[in-house]
């Protein structure tokens, strides 16, 4: 019965902002409010808002704002039917308004931000965005950043001095999650990544976090919690440029062959990561 009403009153909630006929500046509030709203609210808010977004006249300040609602909606587990709102919504604002690239064979940010709903989250895409060149390059990008973290290797250290190498883990299903203190998605990560490091640790799952920062800084937040993940540090940030990482939380989940089975783009939930670590072969 909660959940039926809670329902009904975002229903009822959204229906009453589209007769009001949402605008750019209020949609803008709307996503800028995302991050403070309960996670059983957030979800159906984002699907609403990219049915607000979708209804805009076409042009850049539409497109602006799909890109911007893309940036959050992947930030835990909005559902699918809300993902693939906001994905329709970024889709049909790109064919409305097309944007250059953003150097010569590099492709505009909003293809790529749609390559990666495609790739990584299965949203389907369809419509003239996708007959773009740009969006077939952003693709084909990805493809190729992911052949290389499937190769790369490193040898990090954690704050214990221990060496941790990824070609010796071979054996282990392996989620390598990279983070920082700052990342407030990161933060709401890591009980997760800790009790599921924990559960699973008899079926051989090693959790290896990776920041760039400083490690008191790092201590600071842990004050020696989360002791089942681990987490180890990259000077100079030259592992997180060798698996092409270029925003937090980034998660890769590789097999005990040392294969690449899955990639979380943003924030995950508990479920997801479970979900991620299941295609590498984890028995839930």
């Amino acid at each position: 019965m909660k959940v039926a009403l809670l329902t009904a009153a975002l229903l009822s909630s959204a229906a009453m902002i589209a007769g009001a006929q949402a605008t750019p500046d209020s949609i803008t509030k709307e996503i800028r409010g995302l991050r403070a709203l309960p996670e059983a609210e957030r979800g159906p808010r984002t699907g609403a808002i990219a049915r607000e977004i979708a209804a805009l006249p076409a042009g850049k300040p539409k497109l602006s704002l799909a890109v911007g609602l893309a940036h959050l909606s992947t930030e835990g587990d909005p559902g699918h039917d809300n993902l693939q709102a906001v994905t329709d919504a970024l889709s049909s604002a790109l064919a409305e308004a097309p944007v250059p690239e953003s150097a010569p064979g590099k492709p505009a940010e909003p293809y790529h931000e749609l390559a990666e709903l495609a790739r990584y989250e299965g949203m389907h895409v369809g419509g003239p965005a996708t007959q773009d060149t740009q969006y077939d390059a952003a693709m084909k990008g990805l493809e190729h950043e992911d052949d290389d973290v499937a190769k790369a290797d490193f040898t990090l250290k954690d704050g214990k001095g221990k060496k941790w190498t990824m070609s010796e883990l071979r054996g282990k299903i392996v989620l390598l999650n990279f983070w920082a203190t700052w990342c407030p998605p990161c933060r709401v990560e890591l009980p997760n990544l800790d009790v599921i490091a924990e559960h699973y640790a008899s079926q051989g799952l090693v959790v290896l976090s990776v920041t760039d920062e400083d490690e008191m800084k790092v201590f600071n937040l842990l004050h020696g919690s989360f002791n089942h993940i681990n987490v180890i540090y990259d000077p100079g940030r030259k592992t997180e440029d060798r698996y092409h990482v270029n925003s937090l939380p980034r998660t890769y989940v590789f097999t005990r062959e040392g294969k690449l089975a899955a990639v979380g783009m943003d924030g995950r939930t508990q479920r997801q990561f479970l979900l991620m670590l299941q295609k590498a072969g984890l028995k839930l």
